[in-house]
Parts: structure tokens; C-alpha cells; sequence
């Protein structure tokens, strides 16, 4: 059962009591002490294995070797035991903030970890790295872990359902500070009053533009999230020494919805679960099987299963044009709709090419497979061959595949698309797909196996078969974990294998 709270943006003069505003309503749910459901366990642990997956794969790439670097150049900070850095010794340890921020990068760099996709976009597995980096500091057992992640996932999703953000083109992250700090509010059994001032304070200090998306994509994507997590943390220390944040956040004439958002007139339906109801929203979100932007999943498994289907459609003389209809956002955002030249571009960085649906069709056509690095080499975008039925593909958006995407039925809520071929000799050939084949509605959903498997095969490169036996075993008992444990839930890569990464850039710190 959920309850939906009403949120219009006040005048000055307005009363609005504390315990009707949003932030309130966050911190209610937050204190409730609900236990979770042993689905919601296990999905939980399902993506602590998928967020160690993507990080080992990440673990020599630049934007984490820079991010592990201002960690580790800022000691444990007082009040706890410190948090563990992804790849590192157990007991070579930073304060909580900063892990956040490094192990949010790791998790990130690979745009290769679970989704949810309503009126917002989000990552909700980005939720983990704050909690999990305060909960090692604190000292937290693996039932208070479960419960602030929980919370975590339960605020995220609750946002992104109803209250859109890109439509200003704000980042999505301004929805995970607050979640992260509620769910680490959660977590430490904080009072509704510190839950309420930290994630006011979270939401003030991460909205940003959605520039970090668009062109010429950055190494910041993957720093995004981690900061809005960083900030999290910052946010709960702060509010925890009495410390108040801007108020009303959401609702004030000079807050969030009426100058970030929709505007002063403007009014939005959150739902949040009921006193005593269970946080089940981690169920409603997805994993990706391959290393792209959610909305091309779906894609990949099309273009994979026509290259194999029909193999003379990967070359480029035997095709006058490739349409793929599909829905407004995954037209405007990473297809041809964009108005980015970068899409097109066999130069452009990883970062934009993960969020050109062009590339990524034409590659997992011609290739049919999809490899996190492999598909994105410089040598593998700039083929002739592959450049030349790039710039072939367009998409176009279709009313049908909008609705669907904005769906709440999730029988029919759907990423995909239909696309239509256009042969030299005029003929067509046309296939859809609804669901990425990893979808739990898709042709192979993911299920323990799966993230165990795709842990295996992204952490075998970089950990020892010892280490990742090890960390299975522990997170596949995370409710009963002690707190010495819980400070043991990281990845330890092979000798050699940060030390042979390119060396850390300077920088101040």
C-alpha cells in the first residue's frame, strides 16, 4: 500500500507545517521500522554483486585511478573505524565521504549497472557505495545495511516515478542525494528531524545541469553519482551536529519545483509506502546485461539476433537505411533526435558513444555480441565498414513506444523499439523487441546466476579465484553479517594490478 502526498510549491506567507512537506514525508519513511521482505533481501544482495562486478571491471580505467587517488590522500576521519576503497587491502581504509566518491566512480564508469526509468531516469544501485562506505565506518551489522539500502532504493524509485527532472535538464543524481542520505538515515536509526534537515541539505547541493549528458560526454558522468553520494554523507555528519538546511526545500517559492522545475504553479503526486509497509521498490528496477545506456539493452538483443538471423544486413552496400522507431526519450537522448554530431563521430569518447543507440545498433549488428571494452575501442569505432552503416541509422520517435516507456502496468512498460531496414534493392525487413532479454519479463531473466556469473566474468581479469569466492560467500549471508564483516564487503584485486595501472595524476590533495 502506498500513500500519495500532494506537493505544490508555497508562497512566503503560506503555512506549511514541517510534517507536510516532502522532505518530512522522506524522513517518515525513513524512521519506519519496517523489516525488509526476503525478496528484497535477496535483491539486494543480487546488486551489492552487480555494483562489485562493474567496479572490479573498472578498476585500471582513468576516471577510478583519479578517484582512488583524492581518496587515499585523505586519512580515516575521527569517529570510526573508515570505509574500504574497491581493489585495495582491507585495511587500507579513507574516510566514509571519500570512499563514497571513489567506489560511486567505480560503480559508474562503466554505465553498467541496474536502472529505473519513469518520469526520471536513474541508476538506484548508486545508492550503495555512501551506504555501504558509512555503514563500515559506523560500524553497522548486515540487518542495518539491508534495511538503509532499502530505504535508499525505496526513495529513488518513489522520486524518479513522479517528479521529472531532465525535462529542465537537471542531472538525475538530484534525486540520489537525498535517497542516499535517507537510506543512510535508515541505516544509523537517525530521528525523523535529522533525516528531514540532511536530506534538505542533499538535495540543495546536487542539482546540476544535464550538460554532464549531452555532446561531447565526459569522465563527469561517472563522478555524477558519486558526488551526489559524497554530498549525502557530507549532509547526515552535518545534520547530525544540529546543523539545519534550506526550508522548505521542494516546496518553497524559492526552492526546487518552482525554480528548478516545473515552476511555481506547479504541483507533483509522490508516492511513498504507508506506515508499516514494506519498501519493496528494489523489485521494480532492472539490471543491465551489457555496458550501455539502459535504453539500448533492449537494442543490442535486437541487433545481435538480426546479425545472426541475417548476415548479409551487416554490410553496409547491402543497405540503403536503418530506421529504429522508438520512444521520445530514447530518440532524443541517445538516438538521432539528440542533435549531437558527437553520436556520429568514430573519435568520440566511450562516455558518448555508450549513449549513441547509432553505434551501438550498428556495432552489435555487424559483431553480434557486446563486450564492455571490445565495442568500444577506438580502432573498433572507426572500421570503414562500420562508419559507413553508422550513418545509416537514424531513429525516429513513435507515439506508441512513448506510451509504453510511461506505462505503469509493467506487463506492458517497454524500452524498446521497432526497427525497419531498408535494403539496396528496396526490400524491408522489420523486427521489434519490448524488453532487454535480462529484463525479469525478457527472454532470459536475470537471476542469481546471472549476477554471479557476470561477476565472475568481469572480476576474473583483476581478482584472484580465492577473492572472489570469498566475497560471494560473505554478501550471499549479508542479513546475518556482524559489523567486523560488513567491513570486510569489498573486492581486493590481484598483487600487481593497481600497481600496473598508469599512474594517479597529481592533483592538490
Amino acid at each position: 500500500m502506498t500513500v500519495t502526498h500532494h506537493v505544490r510549491v508555497h508562497r512566503s506567507e503560506e503555512e506549511l507545517p514541517r510534517e507536510e512537506q516532502l522532505a518530512w514525508k522522506i524522513a517518515e519513511v525513513a524512521t519506519d521500522p519496517v523489516e525488509a521482505l526476503p525478496e528484497v533481501v535477496e535483491m539486494i544482495i543480487n546488486r551489492i554483486i552487480d555494483n562489485a562486478s562493474v567496479a572490479a571491471a573498472s578498476l585500471t580505467r582513468g576516471p577510478i585511478i583519479a578517484a582512488r587517488a583524492q581518496a587515499f590522500s585523505h586519512p580515516v576521519s575521527t569517529g570510526g573505524a573508515g570505509s574500504t576503497i574497491f581493489g585495495a587491502e582491507l585495511d587500507h581504509r579513507t574516510s566514509p565521504e571519500w570512499a563514497a566518491w571513489a567506489n560511486g566512480v567505480a560503480v559508474r564508469e562503466l554505465d553498467y549497472h541496474d536502472t529505473f526509468l519513469a518520469a526520471e531516469y536513474s541508476h538506484p544501485g548508486d545508492n550503495i557505495p555512501p551506504i555501504l562506505a558509512v555503514a563500515q565506518h559506523a560500524g553497522c551489522d548486515g540487518r542495518a545495511l539491508v534495511r538503509g539500502i532499502a530505504t535508499g532504493y525505496e526513495i529513488q524509485v518513489d522520486l524518479v516515478r513522479a517528479i521529472s527532472l531532465h525535462a529542465h535538464k537537471i542531472d538525475h543524481v538530484a534525486h540520489l542525494g537525498p535517497s542516499a542520505a535517507a537510506g543512510i538515515g535508515t541505516m544509523l536509526n537517525l530521528p525523523a528531524e535529522t533525516i528531514y534537515q540532511a536530506v534538505g541539505q542533499a538535495l540543495h547541493v546536487t542539482t546540476a545541469t544535464r550538460q554532464s549528458r549531452k555532446g561531447e560526454i565526459s569522465t563527469w558522468k561517472a563522478h555524477a553519482p558519486a558526488f551526489a553520494g559524497k554530498m549525502a554523507v557530507e549532509a547526515v555528519d552535518r545534520a547530525m551536529r544540529g546543523q539545519t538546511s534550506p526550508s522548505p526545500i521542494y516546496e518553497g517559492e524559492d526552492g526546487v519545483i518552482a525554480w528548478m522545475l516545473d515552476g511555481p504553479d506547479a504541483s507533483y503526486d509522490v508516492p511513498l509506502p504507508a506506515p508499516g509497509e514494506a519498501k519493496r521498490a528494489i523489485l521494480d528496477t532492472y539490471t543491465k546485461e551489457h555496458s550501455a545506456e539502459y535504453q539500448a539493452q533492449a537494442i543490442i538483443d535486437l541487433a545481435r539476433r538480426l546479425g545472426v538471423a541475417r548476415p548479409e544486413l551487416r554490410d553496409p552496400a547491402n543497405i540503403a537505411s536503418i530506421v529504429i522507431h522508438t520512444s521520445h526519450h530514447t530518440h532524443n537522448v541517445i538516438g538521432s533526435g539528440a542533435n549531437d554530431p558527437q553520436k556520429y563521430d568514430p573519435t568520440a569518447s566511450r562516455e558518448t558513444l555508450d549513449h549513441s543507440v547509432p553505434y551501438i545498433f550498428t556495432v552489435a549488428l555487424q559483431d553480434g555480441t557486446w563486450h564492455h571494452v571490445d565495442s568500444y575501442l577506438p580502432s573498433r569505432a572507426a572500421r570503414p565498414d562500420t562508419v559507413e552503416l553508422w550513418h545509416k541509422v537514424t531513429t525516429a520517435e513513435d507515439p506508441e513506444w512513448t506510451r509504453r516507456y510511461h506505462s505503469i502496468d509493467p506487463a506492458e512498460k517497454a524500452f524498446g523499439g521497432r526497427v525497419e531496414i531498408t535494403l539496396a534493392d528496396g526490400s524491408t525487413v522489420v523486427d521489434e523487441i519490448a524488453v532487454a532479454d535480462a529484463h525479469p519479463l525478457g527472454a532470459r531473466p536475470f537471476g542469481r546466476e546471472q549476477y554471479i556469473r557476470k561477476f565472475r566474468i568481469l572480476a576474473e581479469p583483476v581478482l584472484d579465484a580465492a577473492e572472489i569466492d570469498r566475497f560471494l560467500e560473505l554478501v550471499q549471508r549479508l542479513p546475518e553479517l556482524t559489523a567486523a564483516e560488513v567491513g570486510e564487503l569489498s573486492i581486493i584485486a590481484k598483487p600487481g594490478i593497481l600497481a600496473s595501472a598508469p599512474e594517479a595524476p597529481t592533483g592538490l590533495f
